[in-house]
């Protein structure tokens, strides 16, 4: 790294980490002392938003009216960038809980915060009792009355493109009988590439994000054919979304090969 990419770095992570300091110590202080800990909440939501825009990130979100208004609901995005959190975070309403690396949980302050938040921790290498543990604790999630955000994809999309969706979180939103409401980011893979020191030469980048109509899981027939179905439709919905705000379509598959075609739905899978 030069001496420019340095300072370049330094410019825009320095004051990262002081805010998260800063609002981190808020939501463990205060989180505690308020009613189902909304001085977190608030601090998360004030946290991804004066971050968004310290790494000059313009949001500009639409499909707002098509969140629901209250229940829980599964919030399911594409995955481009590690910046995605904090895009959906300064938009995304209600109490969500997020599916976050279990590695995330380990950092100083941000990792305390998603602990006492009830955020769920994912170990994508973890086993088949593992993946299901991750899948009870969603249902659980929306059990109990909170929305939750997963990126079903399971990885970040270096170049945009929409890969096909793993199975966990429509386990759990079927179980739970809750609508999966289909977000599409587009804009954040531009920003800062895996390894990436910053997110560029300071100049305002612009970042979007659609939400779709809620899709209601089918009621009848078994599990594993409503997840697949419930799957399907969402990654449709999200594919949609995606194109409509500037997204890259997705390569034509080769003869004989379904396009987005996915492993068959088993509980060992379901959580990757």
């Amino acid at each position: 790294m030069d001496l420019d990419s340095a300072w370049r770095a330094a410019r825009q992570w320095v004051p990262f980490v002081a805010r998260t300091v800063g609002f981190g110590s808020i939501s463990l202080t205060l989180g505690p002392l308020t009613r189902d800990h909304r001085a977190s909440l608030w601090a998360m939501q004030r946290w991804c938003e004066t971050s968004a825009r310290g790494l000059n990130i313009a949001v500009h979100a639409s499909g707002m009216e098509n969140v629901p208004a209250h229940g829980p609901f599964v919030y399911a995005a594409n995955h481009q960038s590690v910046l995605d959190i904090l895009v959906l975070g300064s938009v995304l309403p209600h109490d969500y809980k997020w599916a976050a690396k279990r590695e995330l949980m380990k950092i100083p302050f941000l990792g305390w915060h998603l602990k006492l938040a009830g955020h769920v921790p994912v170990d994508r290498s973890a086993g088949s009792r593992a993946a299901a543990q991750v899948i009870a604790r969603f249902e659980e999630v929306l059990r109990g009355g909170k929305p939750l955000l997963v990126f079903p994809e399971g990885t970040r999309s270096d170049d945009g493109i929409l890969r096909p969706f793993k199975s966990g979180s429509f386990y759990a939103a079927v179980r739970a009988g809750v609508p999966v409401v289909p977000v599409a980011i587009e804009g954040t893979h531009r920003l800062m590439k895996k390894g990436a020191p910053d997110t560029g030469d300071g100049r305002m980048r612009d970042v979007y994000v659609r939400i779709g109509a809620p899709i209601e899981p089918r009621a009848e027939g078994k599990e594993a054919v409503r997840v697949s179905d419930l799957r399907d439709r969402a990654h449709a919905a999200v594919m949609d979304l995606h194109l409509a705000i500037g997204g890259t379509p997705p390569k034509p598959a080769p003869t004989g090969i379904e396009p987005n075609a996915v492993p068959p739905v088993t509980e060992a899978s379901a959580a990757e």
